[in-house]
């Protein structure tokens, strides 16, 4: 498998190299063995405690090993270039909304000198690191080291923060990722939960839930990595500005986005049955091919078509007796090849029971159950100049599958 190139990450190097997103006493270690002179090679271990887990991060966390092992020459001079350069930063923020232009050309020149400035102080070190690792989208063992970094410790200790975060958020995704798609059984499962988190977390959350079998994402920065463009279909607002009108929305966005698979949302109305007739039809009578429709009934809500069926079972939501109204309402009229997708509370146990009563879902939209949980990593130093050396309770547990990294497989080709 190719590993993603460094320069795929957006990274903030002078900040990783200074330990500004770094727990400070990480940075006052690094500093300490420094002025010490302690110059031992350390071995760190990597691990989650995550039964079951899809390990993702491991090619960023790669890139920030590249890119941010070392020491500064001269600290005297590079602290106060340093703050300078987080001050031109901000400044570039407030220019940048006023679209001052002179002040913007300004402060990229002010910046781009103290970014040259500050490499020119930069002993990079990343060559002299040994590193065993899995690979993303590896599947790992709780207390099973997922990546060994063996080198001198004051030139990477500084880091340690940062790669584990890293690795917990992957893996997180990764995980819940793995799950849907398992409990899914071949069907596409789609990545949307772009509305349950941070924006500046997409670029890396697509790629891990990618990376794990999803299908397709919501956002085009999701699929920066892979190159792709986000998946979507009509959104409530649009319908709402149509005045309701569910066919006329749709129609409106296979007008202005033909070569996108129409996808009609259609529960507005809390119908989904009569709604997904009325959207089917209207593309009929036009020639145009519809090629799903999304059920995205609100937990709280019971669409009209099962109604009468209260008191059999949960009828809130999508459940499966609205899926089976749905595809046996489109197949009488002849619409067997329009997709049903459902979206809304879905997670592994709804989903598998899906699967299990053969409900004719043919795409699974899944949002907030996708970042839940949590995926804790540890890192200790087990090896000291080769010997054993951690604290009670760790010990060297390489993973197996682990495989010496070579600095070449993330090189620009």
């Amino acid at each position: 498998m190719t590993r993603l190139p460094f320069t795929t990450f957006s990274l903030p190097v002078p900040e990783l190299r200074r330990g500004y997103y770094s727990a400070v006493y990480f940075w006052r270690e690094k500093r300490i063995l420094e002025l010490e002179g302690i110059r031992r090679r350390g071995l760190m271990q990597v691990f989650n405690k995550l039964d079951g887990a899809t390990v993702c991060g491991i090619d960023e966390v790669l890139a920030i090993l590249r890119l941010g092992t070392g020491h500064w020459k001269d600290y005297k001079k590079m602290y106060p270039l340093f703050d300078h350069y987080i001050k031109v930063k901000q400044d570039m923020k407030s220019a940048s909304i006023r679209n001052d232009f002179t002040e913007i050309k300004k402060l990229t020149d002010i910046q781009c000198e103290l970014r040259h400035d500050l490499n020119n102080l930069w002993v990079d070190t990343h060559k002299d690191l040994v590193i065993h690792a899995l690979e993303d989208g590896d599947r790992s063992t709780p207390f099973e080291a997922v990546l060994t970094i063996e080198g001198q410790a004051s030139e990477f200790a500084h880091l340690e923060s940062i790669y584990l975060g890293v690795l917990a958020r992957g893996t997180r995704i990764a995980t819940n990722t793995h799950a849907v798609v398992g409990a899914g059984r071949g069907k596409k499962v789609l990545f949307f939960a772009d509305r349950f988190d941070r924006w500046s977390n997409q670029v890396s959350d697509g790629y891990a839930a990618m990376k794990s079998g999803a299908y397709g994402v919501a956002t085009d920065a999701m699929g920066e990595w892979w190159g792709v463009s986000g998946l979507g279909t009509i959104p409530h607002a649009l319908i709402a500005l149509y005045n309701g009108d569910t066919p006329s929305a749709a129609l409106a966005f296979h007008k202005y986005y033909p070569d996108v698979k129409t996808i009609a949302l259609v529960d507005f109305h809390n119908d989904s049955v009569k709604t997904s007739l009325d959207v089917a039809n209207a593309f009929s009578k036009q020639g145009i091919k519809l090629w799903g429709v999304r059920l995205d009934t609100s937990e709280t809500m019971v669409d009209k078509s099962v109604m009468a069926m209260i008191g059999q079972f949960k009828p809130t939501g999508v459940c499966a007796p609205l899926v089976y109204r749905v595809r046996e309402a489109l197949d009488k009229e002849g619409y067997n090849d329009i997709q049903i997708v459902v979206s809304g509370g879905f997670d592994p146990e709804k989903i598998t029971n899906f699967e299990n009563n053969k409900v004719p879902v043919d795409v699974y939209g899944v949002g907030s159950g996708l970042l839940k949980g949590s995926s804790d990593y540890t890192a200790d130093i087990v090896l000291v100049d080769g010997n054993p050396m951690a604290k009670a309770g760790r010990k060297f547990n390489p993973d197996s599958k682990l495989k010496l990294f070579n600095w070449n497989e993330i090189e620009e080709s």
